[in-house]
């Protein structure tokens, strides 16, 4: 009997959100794979409908014709946090899916309100369908997607501690211009009217802008522990 209530409550939502360059995905992943948790990498999934699009003559300035579009590919997000895997239409999409020329347009694919719906409803299937608990991270998850998650964070970092991180994983990045991007799709993605980037009222905010990776992971770890203890 005891064995059946550890498991139930070990199987926590936990949403983790926040702007590119916090350590989102790196803390996310660690966590889950330490806690026994799985894995989803939302803005993976908004990538590769953006990669579909852009492979399949979708005009992404124009919302009307991406609205059109939204349904039609099948994405499939794998679940394990060590081997995360992404297909579009049953093609691995996990390569093509971080090009500089995919970065610059989600944003824009992923404000549109019909691609929103399909991914927001894929999200929660995904989660509800993640028996022994689950790790999402996004930009909308504790406000939108999953507002009754059990555990809400935000992580922070400033602007240049941010462009740092990403300018490190981009060879041969420039630092002024990593910035800029980061500033610009910021406000692309809190500026936008559906589902915003926004930290829901009752997330635990973590800034890891003077924090190590293993300091964040640390720290996302003992908030989920802390939160199983009290389920």
């Amino acid at each position: 009997m005891s064995t059946t209530v550890e498991t139930a409550s070990s199987a926590v939502i936990v949403a983790i959100d926040g702007p590119s360059g916090t350590g989102k995905s790196s803390t996310s992943k660690a966590v889950a794979a330490e806690l026994g948790l799985s894995y989803l990498d939302t803005g993976a999934q908004y990538r590769a409908i953006t990669w579909w699009m852009l492979n399949n003559g979708i005009d992404v300035t124009n919302a009307a014709e991406i609205a059109t579009a939204a349904a039609k590919p099948v994405i499939v997000s794998g679940t394990d946090p060590a081997a995360p895997t992404i297909t579009v239409d049953g093609e691995d999409a996990s390569g093509p899916i971080r090009t500089q020329e995919v970065t610059s347009k989600v944003s824009a694919v992923s404000a549109v309100p019909e691609v929103r719906t399909i991914i927001t409803e894929l999200q929660r299937t995904i989660a509800a369908g993640a028996v022994g608990g689950i790790v999402v991270e996004g930009r909308d998850i504790g406000t939108t997607v999953l507002p009754d998650a059990d555990l809400k964070i935000f992580l922070t970092a400033s602007p240049e501690a941010r462009a740092a991180r990403r300018s490190g994983e981009v060879k041969g990045s420039d630092l002024a211009a990593t910035r800029e991007a980061l500033i610009k799709r910021d406000a692309a993605d809190s500026g936008r009217k559906t589902s915003p980037l926004a930290k829901a009222d009752d997330a635990v905010e973590v800034d890891t802008t003077e924090l190590t990776l293993q300091q964040v992971i640390e720290c996302v770890v003992t908030l989920v522990e802390e939160k199983r203890a009290a389920a």
